[in-house]
């Protein structure tokens, strides 16, 4: 049977201060379930932010490593989409360089939401929009160039309600956007009228402040799809978390997923918090939201049914004894975090028990110490 493939992009701050964090998990839960996965890392540590503004003071030189780390990522993933992978646990890289990927490959991020029994999906278009402009400089100016179009549009629309049918057995209720559409002279108005006919079921499209104050009055309602642009969603999300997430963004991770058709679904993991570089190399940077990511890819991409499962109730027995890093009130480092949580995982997991046959190659799947298999 062929090893999974998982792949792993590493950014600076405290990229490699989580990378490692991911592979100890992935592993143990693999190990647990009986599976071998392949981790297949990229070559490139790529910049965050603050790594590139530390290192050089030009502009122009900012934009040329920008422009680079993106050629990069963006390959990386392509060639593993080739290869087969579905999954890439990312840790946080400079926004400029990643919202170049994103166009390119016309990524949507993806958040499910509950409130009070509503159910709410919140899928974030990161394909176009300011966010994925690129730059032209001059002395003492940015013209910053970006575009709306209506082939993607419609991908992300799609997706979307493809999306709600899976989570819903009943479909979606309804179907909103949530774009500065008053910008754009009526196309993506046009654009909306369209696929609602096309696609039967009625799409709104809201000035975000609109859909902020509906939200604020009524919450939301019973399985509503909210489509929204990078301009609204990226301040959002973190506020949707806190109101109907139940949960701090820096516990929380979540989805990309990849529609250009080259990159066959590719779904990408990330924590929601940032790269932190204040925290790099101190072992006090929060793990929980990088241990869930490893516990979803292992259940949704490895084979491991009910991990994510049991990394909730490991995450739930390590805090209650008290082990945090110092952001929820702890004083525990990574490390120790990572270490309780696994320990406590062999309780909620029962460890493999490979039947008896002949050979021993897979026959020890079960008792392998944790290792991180790459290539």
């Amino acid at each position: 049977m062929t090893a999974p493939l998982i792949a792993l992009a590493v950014g600076r701050g405290t990229g490699p201060d989580l990378a490692p964090v991911f592979e100890r998990v992935l592993h143990r839960i693999t190990r647990l379930h009986g599976v071998e996965a392949e981790l297949v890392r990229s070559p490139r540590l790529y910049h965050s932010y603050v790594s590139l503004r530390a290192e050089y003071a030009d502009t122009a030189e900012i934009a040329r490593l920008t422009a680079l780390d993106a050629a990069h990522y963006e390959q990386f993933c392509r060639d593993q989409a080739a290869a087969g992978v579905r999954a890439v646990f990312r840790t946080a890289i400079n926004a400029q360089s990643l919202y170049l990927v994103r166009r390119r490959l016309a990524a949507v991020k993806v958040e499910p939401l509950s409130a009070n029994g509503a159910r709410l999906l919140l899928v974030r278009d990161q394909a176009q929009g300011f966010y994925t402009g690129e730059n032209v400089h001059t002395p003492g100016r940015v013209v910053r160039t970006m575009e709306f179009s209506r082939d993607v549009t419609e991908q992300v629309v799609r997706y979307a309600v493809r999306r709600a049918h899976d989570l819903w057995p009943e479909g979606p209720a309804r179907v909103q956007m949530a774009y500065k559409f008053h910008l754009l002279d009526g196309a993506l108005d046009d654009w909306r009228a369209e696929l609602s006919a096309e696609l039967g079921i009625e799409i709104a499209l809201f000035q975000p402040d609109t859909v902020n104050r509906n939200l604020i009055t009524h919450g939301p309602e019973d399985r509503t799809v909210l489509v929204a642009g990078n301009e609204w969603a990226d301040i959002m999300h973190v506020v949707l978390l806190d109101r109907y997430g139940s949960e701090r963004q820096e516990n929380r991770c979540t989805e990309n997923v990849h529609l250009h058709p080259e990159l066959h679904g590719l779904t990408e993991y990330q924590t929601v918090h940032g790269s932190a570089d204040d925290l790099a190399g101190k072992d006090v940077v929060n793990p929980v939201a990088t241990i869930r990511a490893a516990a979803r890819i292992a259940e949704r991409h490895a084979d491991c049914p009910g991990a994510e499962a049991a990394v909730e109730a490991a995450l739930a027995a390590a805090q209650a004894r008290g082990i945090r890093t110092p952001d929820l009130g702890g004083t525990a480092g990574t490390t120790a975090v990572v270490d309780a949580v696994l320990g406590e995982l062999g309780v909620a997991l029962k460890p493999f028990v490979p039947a008896a046959r002949s050979g021993s190659a897979r026959a020890t799947a079960g008792t392998n110490t944790d290792r991180a298999a790459s290539r």
